[in-house]
């Protein structure tokens, strides 16, 4: 079976790819002009901003499998950068799909959306259902929405194999320093390396999040890809949230320096949801899949790699 992992560039991308390759798949991947992959698998370049290109590509490869991992993911950009937001996880979305409908195949196809979906999550509702009422706090959480409803809309109107994922956060090694966790363990990198001053700078420590290694979160794709149900939804993540402020307590734990913790109102959201937690039930009933990697470990490596980085 040959895939095809759209924006493999990113952090889940590259782990993806290495999945795959480990479990003995046909993999090929797409990235930007920009980008680089350094992985040994056929890669081509592509945006997803333009149509033409996705069909030739599509008729080159002919794969049965497509992941599409091609986003602007971070919560935020999405503020900062709407429209780019939409251009890239609408837009392209719909050409991906509009490409596939005009295949002489089939392939299977996995979209992923987010946790972020769930919104403004009343207690009731934790933990959280497929079925939860979407209640988007941000740009990027409403795109999301709008990609999920687009890929079931194209499987009841034209038949395409569609099986769509709310993952939610994910961290791991090679994951950007925009994101959270990757930040926190990167500024301690730097102050054990006696670059800054010894304080950490942060956001809002009180919400509560989901977090699942990256590379527990892909085994859930391969899985999901071969057993999913088409036009139905997914939660991906371990089904427990924690706080930022604990999570953060533990990389502080992991340092061997003093560290005083300030809060940096620029890091704050124009809004955020105070606790968000899955309920899996229907991924482990589908695949059998459940997460092997503990939240400790995922910190030990992000912080050994930003030691190594800086060092």
């Amino acid at each position: 079976m040959k895939s095809l992992i759209i924006g493999a560039a990113g952090f889940v991308g590259k782990h993806l790819a290495s999945h795959l390759i480990g479990a003995g798949w046909d993999v090929e991947a797409t990235r930007l002009p920009s980008e680089t992959i350094d992985i040994d698998i056929p890669v081509h370049e592509l945006d997803i901003l333009e149509p033409d290109s996705i069909s030739k590509l599509l008729n080159i490869v002919k794969p049965d499998y497509i992941f599409h991992l091609a986003a602007q993911s971070s919560v935020p950009i999405s503020w900062d950068k709407p429209s780019l937001t939409i251009d890239v996880n609408i837009k392209g979305t719909v050409n991906l799909l509009e490409a596939i409908r005009n295949l002489e195949t089939n392939p299977r196809i996995l979209l992923i959306g987010s946790g972020e979906e769930y919104g403004y999550v009343l207690p009731e509702d934790i933990p959280i259902k497929e079925s939860a009422p979407l209640r988007p706090g941000n740009v990027y959480a409403a795109t999301k929405i709008t990609q999920g409803l687009l890929g079931q809309i194209y499987a009841q109107a034209y038949g395409l194999d569609v099986v769509i994922v709310r993952a939610f956060n994910h961290a791991g090694p090679g994951q950007s320093d925009i994101f959270a966790l990757s930040n926190f363990c990167k500024q301690v990198a730097m102050i054990e390396s006696g670059l800054v001053d010894s304080i950490i700078e942060v956001g809002n420590l009180e919400a509560k999040r989901d977090f699942t290694d990256v590379r527990d979160v892909v085994k859930a794709y391969k899985l999901l890809i071969e057993k999913g149900e088409s036009g139905i939804v997914y939660n991906v993540g371990t089904g427990k949230a924690v706080s930022i402020r604990a999570l953060l307590d533990k990389i502080l734990s992991l340092s061997n320096v003093s560290i005083e913790v300030e809060l940096d109102e620029s890091r704050m959201r124009p809004s955020d949801t105070p606790i968000i937690e899955p309920d899996i039930t229907l991924l482990t009933k589908q695949t059998g899949w459940k997460p092997e990697i503990s939240i400790e470990s995922t910190l030990l490596d992000i912080l050994n790699e930003w030691r190594e980085t800086i060092k």
